[in-house]
């Protein structure tokens, strides 16, 4: 009785405490998440070195290497992004004279004034908080940002004892936890390499579009479509579709349509056609995992459920199989 009482008491504190501490450490599950993807793609370089030269040296190089490939690309795109910015010269004139026809048709036909001091307010509003969530956004980027590399750098100093203890955490038999592990070195792998292909993919393929249609600031809208390809169901149709209205507001209506056509036929299905085709080659994951397990990932892990969400998705069903051959199975049927 004292021994179970014991057992199951130790028990009780780990979850209690665990779930205490994973709600603390919420604001920073990017940064924490993201230090687990780094170290899944750098265990096997960080090997390779680690026979080459001295550990503490090794975990120095990757680390500083990390931080420079991650710190310049975002600067580099933060920068393109302020600069087509400040070079927008938008034609006011072309836009105001079919904004204000569009406005005086709803508001003949609903009744309704978009530009009564109610909607104006409102208007005022929602933009104030979005400036407020952009700029919340850009210092949580910087915080996990920092996170993710400090967490690195030791769990690359720790890491074959770390693999080790965790390895004989796992509630399976043997084969079972080789089957887990790799399970999961291939999911986040595979994500973490396709995602941002994808995306660079997807912003050359509309930017020749943008460009033939005569898009305002293409190289901008091109860069906003690839980031938009991470989106789930929606994707890239939240920047191209806005683009098509933009340009059916102006009169232009040739571009219009030759961009509404290019955007369905040509960005929306490529889109498809490779995230199939990376999905297929990196780690044969069916298109339905990703698209429930990015869903179901981005309200529990934020921006990075787009590579655990579809984690939790494969490691419910392997487990399920793990069920099904351990427990349900006859024992002739299973060992065959």
């Amino acid at each position: 009785m004292k021994e179970a009482y014991w057992k199951y008491s130790l028990g009780i504190l780990i979850v209690g405490l665990g779930y205490l501490l994973f709600c603390q450490a919420q604001p920073y599950m990017n940064g924490i998440l993201g230090a687990f993807t780094l170290y899944v793609l750098l265990r096997k370089p960080y090997g390779w070195l680690q026979c080459r030269m001295n550990r503490t040296c090794a975990v120095w190089l990757l680390t500083i290497g990390v931080t420079l490939f991650l710190i310049v690309p975002l600067t580099l795109f933060t920068w393109a992004i302020v600069s087509q910015l400040s070079g927008m010269h938008l034609d006011m004139a072309s836009v105001i004279g079919p904004a204000e026809k569009v406005i005086d048709f709803i508001e003949e036909k609903t009744g309704f004034d978009l530009l009564s001091e109610r909607s104006m307010s409102f208007v005022v509003t929602q933009v104030s908080l979005v400036g407020q969530k952009v700029m919340s956004g850009v210092s949580d980027l910087v915080v996990n940002l920092f996170v993710a590399i400090l967490l690195l750098f030791f769990m690359l100093f720790g890491g074959h004892p770390m693999e080790r203890y965790v390895h004989t955490l796992l509630p399976f038999k043997e084969k079972y936890k080789r089957e887990v592990l790799e399970e999961v070195d291939l999911i986040v792998r595979s994500n973490a390499i396709g995602i941002p292909l994808l995306a660079i993919i997807q912003g050359v393929i509309s930017l020749g579009g943008y460009w033939l249609c005569g898009a305002p600031n293409p190289v901008l809208t091109a860069l906003l479509t690839g980031f938009a390809s991470i989106i789930p169901l929606v994707g890239t149709t939240v920047v191209w579709v806005p683009v098509v209205a933009y340009l059916m507001v102006v009169g232009d209506w040739v571009n219009a349509c030759v961009l509404l056509v290019y955007g369905t036929v040509v960005i929306a299905q490529s889109d498809n056609l490779i995230r199939l085709l990376l999905q297929k080659k990196m780690a044969d994951i069916h298109p339905l995992i990703t698209i429930f397990g990015v869903v179901a990932g981005l309200p529990i892990f934020g921006f990075m459920g787009v590579i655990f969400g579809p984690l939790l998705v494969s490691l419910f069903l392997l487990f399920l199989d793990m069920y099904r051959k351990e427990y349900l199975l006859p024992v002739e049927e299973d060992e065959e």
